[in-house]
C-alpha cells in the first residue's frame, strides 16, 4: 500500500495548510516543466498528485486512514492532460503566487478591480502677505470625471455592456502549453469580460468626460514656498467603482519688494540718514501688521541690525511667530546744495579730517605713522 502521507513528506496529523505547503515545495521541484525529459520525476511529479489528490479531500482522507484505500484515489490521472489529473483550478490556487509574475493568471475570472483614480497636481502661487496670514483660494481643476449620462458604464443609458463572446466572460483566454494552462487577457475586452456595444453618446463610450472643475482652497498661515497640500477625492475619476484620486497643491510664494523670509523670520533693509545714525533717532519699520518703532541709538553703524520679536511669520502646526531683522544702512545723498557742502566741510575741519587726501595719501600716513612709533 502506497503511504501518501510519506510521499508527500507530512504527519498523519497534518493540516490541510501543512499538505498544502509540501504538495507546493515537492511540485515545483519535480514538475516535468522543471526537469524536461527527466522520467524520474515525471514519476514522482505523479505520485505526490497522486498523494495530495487524495489528502486533500476530507472524505478521501478518511477512507484512506480507515481503509488504507480511497475511491478514486490514484485512478484516472491523465498526466498528458493538464497537472495529472489534479484540476487547473488548484493548481492555480497553490501555484499563483510562485508562477503568477512569469504566467499570468492560471485560471478563472479576472474581472477588472475597483481602481483608485489619478491624482493630479496644480502649482499654486500665493503672496507673503497670505502665505503669512492665511488665505482661501478658488481653483480651477481640469480633470477627468465619471459620464453623468451613462454614470461611468460608457454605455448608452438603459443598455449595459455585454458579454465578450471571445472570452464568454471570464475576460482571460485559456491555453495549453505543455504541461501549463496558461491564461492570457482577453484582447477584445482588455480583461473587463464585457464589451460596449451601444456606446454613450456623451461620453463615446469611454465612460468618462473632461471637465474643468471649482475648489474652494483654505491655505493656512505660516506656509511656504514648496509646501503640499492635499485634498483627498479632489483628483480623477476612480475606475470600475474605485475611489476618486486626489490633489496636490504646491506652493510657490512670490517674491515682496520689501521683506524677505528666512524660515519663520523675516528680513528687511531700512535706510537712515547719516545725522539719524550719529545723533540717535527713532524710525517707523514697516511690518505685515502695521509698522513699529524702532530706537537708533547714536553713533550707529551702518549695517547694524535690530530685531523685533513675534513679528514674523507663524509657525506651520505649531505655537509662536519668528522675529523680524531690520538692518540699517546710512543713505549717502548723491546731491548737495551749497550750504549742506560747506557745513559738511565745517564738520570735517572740527573732526581733524583733511579732505584734500586721498584715500592713498591716507594709507600712506597711516603706515609712516606706524613707523616712526617704532
Amino acid at each position: 500500500m502506497k503511504d501518501y502521507y510519506q510521499t508527500l513528506g507530512v504527519d498523519k496529523d497534518a493540516t490541510d495548510a501543512d499538505l498544502k505547503k509540501a504538495y507546493r515545495q515537492l511540485a515545483l521541484k519535480f514538475h516535468p516543466d522543471i526537469n524536461p525529459g527527466d522520467k524520474a520525476a515525471e514519476d514522482k511529479f505523479k505520485e505526490i498528485n497522486e498523494a495530495y489528490s487524495c489528502l486533500s479531500d476530507a472524505e478521501k482522507r478518511s477512507n484512506y486512514d480507515r481503509f488504507g484505500t480511497s475511491e478514486g484515489a490514484g485512478a484516472g490521472f491523465d498526466f498528458g492532460a493538464g497537472f495529472g489529473g489534479f484540476s487547473s483550478s488548484n493548481f492555480g490556487d497553490i501555484f499563483g503566487d510562485v508562477f503568477g509574475d512569469i504566467f499570468g493568471e492560471f485560471t478563472g475570472r479576472r474581472k477588472s478591480r475597483p481602481t483608485k483614480g489619478q491624482d493630479l497636481r496644480y502649482d499654486l502661487e500665493i503672496a507673503l502677505r497670505e502665505s503669512i496670514f492665511g488665505v482661501e483660494k478658488e481653483i480651477k481643476i481640469p480633470r477627468w470625471e465619471n459620464c453623468p449620462e451613462c454614470e461611468g458604464t460608457g454605455s448608452r443609458p438603459g443598455k449595459g455592456p455585454a458579454v465578450c463572446p471571445n472570452c464568454k466572460g471570464t475576460g482571460q483566454m485559456r491555453m495549453q502549453q505543455g504541461f501549463f494552462t496558461i491564461s492570457k487577457t482577453c484582447g477584445k475586452c482588455g480583461g473587463h469580460g464585457k464589451i460596449i456595444t451601444d456606446p454613450c453618446a456623451k461620453c463615446k463610450g469611454q465612460g468618462k468626460v473632461r471637465r474643468e472643475r471649482s475648489i474652494s482652497l483654505k491655505i493656512p498661515a505660516g506656509v511656504d514656498t514648496g509646501i503640499r497640500l492635499k485634498v483627498s477625492g479632489e483628483g480623477e475619476a476612480g475606475y470600475y467603482g474605485g475611489p476618486s484620486g486626489d490633489l496636490y497643491v504646491i506652493l510657490n510664494v512670490t517674491p515682496h519688494p520689501f521683506f524677505k523670509r528666512k524660515g519663520n523670520d523675516l528680513l528687511c533693509e531700512v535706510p537712515i540718514s547719516f545725522v539719524q545714525a550719529a545723533l540717535g533717532s527713532e524710525i517707523e519699520v514697516p511690518t505685515m501688521d502695521g509698522s513699529a518703532s524702532v530706537k537708533i541709538p547714536a553713533g550707529t553703524p551702518s549695517g547694524t541690525v535690530f530685531h523685533l520679536k513675534g513679528k514674523g511669520a507663524p509657525k506651520l502646526g505649531g505655537y509662536g511667530k519668528g522675529n523680524q531683522y531690520i538692518t540699517v544702512f546710512i543713505d549717502v545723498p548723491k546731491k548737495l546744495t551749497p550750504r549742506q557742502k560747506e557745513l559738511l566741510m565745517e564738520f570735517s575741519r572740527l573732526s581733524g579730517e583733511d579732505t584734500s587726501k586721498g584715500f592713498m595719501d591716507k594709507v600712506k600716513d597711516l603706515f609712516n605713522h606706524k613707523e616712526q612709533a617704532k
